[in-house]
């Protein structure tokens, strides 16, 4: 069986945008590109109600693009207990107040037993001092969080 891999809003964003000309932003939705290209297949993708709320803001024809990229992609039921992690993460310090969506990115993930959560938001979900602390917590709280990482991560293996 596949792993299970939990597409967080910056993927599909990435997969659409027009290329940036800022060198570090073109490269990661360059990774973003090639591992959609060379990895996808290899996971079975999800996403929640999240995703696919944050993927609907904006731009009417950017958002059109982004769902459609969604498409297809199993959508996990955003539970009670997926919130709890959520709010525990906050309640922590892991995640401001203002993060609640990126907090409950990996509360969705986490709680269904997913593999991998794939993005590109260092700042809050794939933040190296906080990661060992996430993981931290959820194992406290009973769970095992699933690995968080960038495309870029992926296509080193």
């Amino acid at each position: 069986m596949a792993s299970r891999l939990y597409l967080e809003t910056t993927i599909p964003s990435y997969l659409t945008a027009r290329r940036s000309r800022d060198i570090v932003l073109a490269g990661q939705q360059e990774a973003t590109a090639r591992w959609c290209e060379a990895c996808r297949g290899d996971y079975q993708l999800c996403v929640s109600q999240f995703v696919v709320s944050e993927a609907a803001q904006g731009d009417a024809e950017m958002a059109a693009a982004r769902l459609a990229k969604l498409d297809g992609i199993l959508r996990l039921p955003v539970t009670a207990e997926a919130i709890e992690l959520a709010e525990a993460l906050i309640a922590a310090g892991l995640f401001p107040a203002t993060a609640r969506v990126d907090a409950a990115h990996i509360g969705v993930a986490t709680v269904h037993g997913i593999d991998y959560l794939l993005t590109w938001n260092c700042r809050h979900i794939r933040n190296p001092d906080k990661l060992w602390q996430i993981a931290r917590l959820c194992t406290r709280l009973g769970y095992e969080c699933p690995r968080i990482c960038t495309p870029d991560d992926l296509l080193e293996y």
